[in-house]
C-alpha cells in the first residue's frame, strides 16, 4: 500500500521518523559510547536521565557549559566524513569550562538530523566518544532527533552541555591576575571550530577552491585541512593548574585572541602581547592572502595559531613551559600583564607583526 492511498491511516513512519533506524543507532554506537566514561558513572545507556556520582568536595561548584560547532558542520557534510564532528563538539565544550580550573565529569550531546541513517549516526558519535576519552569526561547519554520536513536528509546540527567541578578556593579567574603574569600561548591545531564562514566564503566560493583538491603548501586537501580536529586541552590545563601558580586560562574561539583574552584580564590591567613570538599555520595565511582579508579582521575571526592561553605567575614560567613540552602541545610565552597607564584603552594590546609576515 502506498503512503498516499487514503485508506492507510497516518503514521510516524509515513511522515518521515523511523524509530527502528533510531534504535540501530543506537546499537551501533553503544559500544563506542561506553568507551568515554568514568568511575562514577550510574546506571547503564538507556535511561530517561544520566546519572553521576560527585564524590567527595570540600565546597564543589559545578560549572556548564553549552555549545556547536558552527558551520564547520557544511564542510562535514560536502565531504561526507562525519567521525571527526564530534571532537571538535566536546572541544569547545570542555575547553570552556577549565578556563575556571573546573575538570569536566560529563557531556551529554544533542543531535538534529533530516534523516537517521544508522551508521551516519554513529559516525558522529564515535567522534563525540573520542573527544570525551581525550578530555577524560564521561559521554553520559544524549538526543537523536530525526526532522523530516525541516532539515534535508543529509543535513544535520550537533550541540551538547558539559558539566565540570571546581573547588571554591581553586576556582581561577580574572581576580587572581596580577601585573608581572607572564602570557603562554598553546598552539592550535588550525581552524579550530571558528571562522569557518569566512573561510569557507574565502576558499570555496570567492577562490572555487575543490574540498578534494591537494594543496602544496598545506601538504594535504584543502578537506583535511579544514576538517582537522580542534585541539582539546582539557588535561594539560589540569595539570598545569595543579602543578603552577596559574591565575586563569583562555579559550580562544569565536572573537580571537585579543577578543577573549581581554574578557579575563581586570580593568586596571593591560595584557601585551607580541606577535613576534609565534607563527601561525600556514591555513591562517592562505586564508588571508587569497581573501585580502586584513589582519584586523583575521584576529578578530581566527585563533591565528593559539587556541588556548595560560596567564601564570612569573615564577612559575619555566615550569608551565616545560610540563606543556613534555606533553607534546607547542607553546611560547606571547606576552605579560602589567599595570594600566593613563590614554590605556585596551585590555590587550597587540604588538609587532608574525615572524615572515
Amino acid at each position: 500500500m502506498s503512503h498516499n492511498d487514503e485508506t492507510q491511516g497516518a503514521s510516524y513512519a509515513a511522515a518521515g521518523v523511523d524509530i527502528e533506524a533510531g534504535d540501530r543507532a543506537v546499537e551501533l554506537f553503544a559500544p563506542l559510547a561506553k568507551k568515554a566514561t568514568r568511575p562514577e558513572v550510574r546506571g547503564g545507556l538507556g535511561g530517561f536521565a544520566g546519572l553521576f556520582a560527585l564524590g567527595k568536595y570540600r565546597e564543589p561548584l559545578l560549572a556548564a557549559g553549552s555549545d556547536g560547532v558552527g558551520t564547520k558542520l557544511a564542510v562535514a557534510q560536502a565531504m561526507g566524513k562525519h567521525d571527526t564532528i564530534g571532537i571538535d563538539l566536546v572541544a569547545m565544550c570542555v575547553d570552556d569550562l577549565v578556563v575556571c580550573g573546573a575538570e569536566p565529569l560529563f557531556l551529554q550531546d544533542y543531535i538534529a538530523i533530516g534523516k537517521v541513517v544508522p551508521e551516519h549516526v554513529a559516525q558522529i558519535v564515535s567522534g563525540i566518544a573520542e573527544g570525551c576519552v581525550q578530555a577524560g569526561c564521561a559521554l553520559l547519554g544524549g538526543e537523536t532527533a530525526e526532522h523530516p520536513g525541516l532539515m534535508e536528509p543529509g543535513e544535520y546540527d550537533v550541540s551538547a552541555t558539559a558539566v565540570g567541578v571546581v573547588e571554591a578556593d581553586e576556582l581561577l579567574g580574572p581576580d587572581r591576575v596580577r601585573a608581572g603574569d607572564v602570557i603562554i600561548g598553546m598552539a592550535s591545531s588550525g581552524l579550530h571550530s571558528n571562522g569557518y564562514s569566512l573561510a569557507r566564503h574565502v576558499l570555496l566560493e570567492k577562490a572555487g577552491l575543490p574540498l578534494d583538491g591537494y594543496m602544496e603548501e598545506l601538504g594535504r586537501t584543502l578537506g583535511e585541512e579544514l576538517l582537522e580536529p580542534t585541539r582539546i586541552y582539557t588535561r594539560e590545563c589540569l595539570a598545569l593548574a595543579a602543578e603552577c601558580e596559574i591565575h586563569t586560562f583562555c579559550h580562544v574561539t569565536g572573537g580571537g585572541l585579543a577578543g577573549n583574552l581581554a574578557r579575563v584580564i581586570p580593568e586596571n590591567l593591560v595584557a601585551t602581547i607580541s606577535r613576534g613570538t609565534w607563527t601561525p599555520g600556514q591555513i591562517f595565511r592562505t586564508i588571508a592572502s587569497l581573501g585580502k582579508v586584513s589582519q584586523e579582521e583575521m584576529e578578530k575571526t581566527f585563533n591565528m595559531g593559539v587556541g588556548m592561553v595560560a596567564v601564570v605567575a612569573e615564577k612559575d614560567r619555566d615550569r608551565a613551559l616545560a610540563m606543556l613540552a613534555a606533553r607534546h602541545i607547542p607553546s611560547f610565552e606571547i606576552g605579560t600583564v602589567r599595570d594600566a597607564a593613563e590614554g590605556d584603552e585596551q585590555r590587550v594590546v597587540m604588538t609587532g607583526s608574525h615572524p615572515g609576515a
